[in-house]
């Protein structure tokens, strides 16, 4: 079973990804991704995450994320677990006991999210922002005990 804050980061994943007009769309697009839930479920989904409908370029009313600049329809295809399985990590760099994560638009939160839930021995805290991650590194702990400690959450962290 997949856990709602999964299936809410697929919603906005698909809804950025893709021109979707429906509930029922949404649903199959979610059912492709493993997720099954009912109508109403996704009802309180849409509204959570303050879903709303506007008309697309060709003048078909599809569903629009707030704040639209955080999830930028891309014109690359890919599937929400795809999309998921890369954490949206694009580099790290260090400055005495704090290291700076760049992430693609709106990854930040989510990834100190699980950062912070990794209870590493080397962090004492992460702030985040759409793109940025600062973290404040354990007086002694090297970059790459932090690097090595980051890896099951950032599989290409080291690449």
């Amino acid at each position: 079973m997949k856990n709602k804050n999964s299936r809410l980061d697929s919603i906005k994943i698909i809804i950025s990804s893709k021109e979707i007009g429906s509930q029922e769309e949404l649903l199959q697009e979610l059912a492709k991704e493993g997720f099954q839930l009912t109508q109403a479920t996704l009802s309180r989904d849409l509204k959570q995450l303050k879903v709303a409908k506007a008309a697309s370029m060709n003048g078909n009313y599809v569903y629009v994320l707030p704040n639209n600049t955080m999830y930028k329809r891309m014109t690359e295809s890919h599937t929400a677990s795809e999309m998921l399985r890369h954490n949206g990590f694009v580099s790290i760099e260090f400055s005495g006991n704090i290291a700076v994560i760049k992430t693609r638009p709106g990854y930040a939160s989510s990834l100190a999210y699980d950062i912070d839930n990794s209870q590493s021995y080397e962090i004492l805290g992460t702030i985040a922002g759409d793109d940025t991650i600062m973290l404040v590194l354990r007086e002694g702990c090297s970059q790459t005990a932090l690097k090595q400690s980051l890896s099951h959450i950032i599989p290409n962290i080291n690449k």
